[in-house]
């Protein structure tokens, strides 16, 4: 049984393959399997003087051309953005014992992409963004309320166009890591790093 148990925790189950692939598999079991907001990731900023700053982001779309989120560009993610374009993201799926950390770099979707999500959201959402100073100063929650409901009168089906300062990032990966829970904290990492001239290189981690 111990030999058994042995060569069970020793077999790969993160193959060295297309890292895009790994993680499409990765996130349809994590659709399936987590409870909340299987698409939050951790997006982690920092200033130009190297201060970071982390929070909860929801990713909005996925594959070779990178990770795209989007976010009101006058809050302080933002701004930090703007100075620094690296950055650096995290998937918990507790549900399944597993982590990405993926880090690039950001740079703008189009206004297409951005007015199309946008318009894709519900009225609600899109009364709550444009009515939000994000990441700024507010004296009451009512202030903000009442912004809403200025909204809501002007724009009574919800219609409310995409904000000029509200759109989105894609980031582009230049190492993309997986990390698999195993037994007896016999964790499993691999980290793959992008190649100067196109492809992956890859390589196992100790846990």
């Amino acid at each position: 049984m111990a030999t058994e148990t042995n060569e069970a925790v020793s077999l790969e189950a993160i193959p060295g393959a297309d890292p895009f692939g790994i993680f499409e598999t990765w996130f349809a079991e994590a659709w399936a399997s987590e409870p909340n907001d299987p698409n939050a990731m951790a997006l982690a900023t920092a200033t130009p003087g190297a201060a970071p700053s982390v929070r909860m982001v929801l990713l909005k779309g996925h594959g070779p051309d990178g990770f795209v989120f989007y976010t009101n560009f006058e809050s302080r993610k933002g701004g930090e953005l703007a100075a620094n374009p690296q950055v650096a993201l995290l998937f918990h799926w507790k549900s399944l014992r597993r982590q990405v950390r993926i880090e690039g770099t950001v740079t703008e979707v189009t206004a297409a992409e951005a007015d199309a999500y946008f318009a894709s959201r519900h009225p609600e959402s899109r009364l709550g963004s444009a009515a939000s100073d994000q990441s700024r100063s507010l004296p009451s929650r009512e202030v903000y309320m009442a912004r809403v409901e200025a909204l809501r009168a002007q724009f009574p089906d919800g219609s409310v166009p995409r904000p000029g300062h509200w759109s989105g990032y894609r980031v582009t990966p230049y190492a993309i890591e997986f990390w698999q829970d195993r037994a007896f904290r016999l964790h499993e990492r691999r980290r793959f790093v992008r190649l100067d001239g196109g492809g992956w290189t890859n390589s196992l981690l100790y846990p």
